[in-house]
């Protein structure tokens, strides 16, 4: 008689991926939800009009700490009373905070999709649209850092994905 072994898989296989079909559903879905920060800067520095509007949803100090150019300033604590006021409801809406560790875009989001907005969440935030050397304003002015070659390319406008 022989004995069987049961292995276990890693925990990455511990629970089996999805079929094609589901994956393709789930990251089909993903990219309606969300937009990248290079995606952003791209559409928003290729001149004339992206198509959609741009929403800092962080405090007073913190957009003056530094936010996107052109982009709308609308807290999220804000947006019931004022989201009506400053945003068409035919345009599309992305929505940023700090960055991956806070979900103040993706509650912003909820607040102006349940008001009947299209809207997207950036990926990243305005932390990624810094670490990627995109330019920024601040409260004394323009500003840009150097690209984190940890999230952005160091010698290319494309990553390649």
């Amino acid at each position: 008689m022989t004995a069987t072994t049961t292995v276990t898989p890693n925990a990455v296989l511990r629970v089996p991926p999805a079929s094609p079909a589901a994956a393709a559903a789930y990251f089909g879905a993903s990219l309606a939800f969300h937009a990248d920060v290079s995606d952003v800067a791209s559409a928003l520095t290729a001149g004339g009009d992206p198509g959609f509007v741009v929403i800092d949803t962080r405090s007073n100090a913190s957009w003056d700490q530094g936010h996107v150019p052109g982009a709308v300033h609308l807290p999220t604590a804000l947006i019931a009373e004022q989201a009506e006021q400053l945003l068409a409801k035919a345009v599309p809406v992305v929505t940023y905070c700090w960055g991956p560790g806070c979900n103040g875009a993706t509650r912003a989001a909820l607040a102006l999709a349940e008001l009947g907005f299209q809207v997207k969440e950036m990926l990243g935030g305005f932390e990624y649209w810094a670490r990627e050397g995109f330019a920024y304003e601040t409260w004394e002015g323009p500003a840009r850092r150097e690209a984190d070659p940890l999230t952005a390319p160091v010698d290319s406008d494309d990553c390649g994905c």
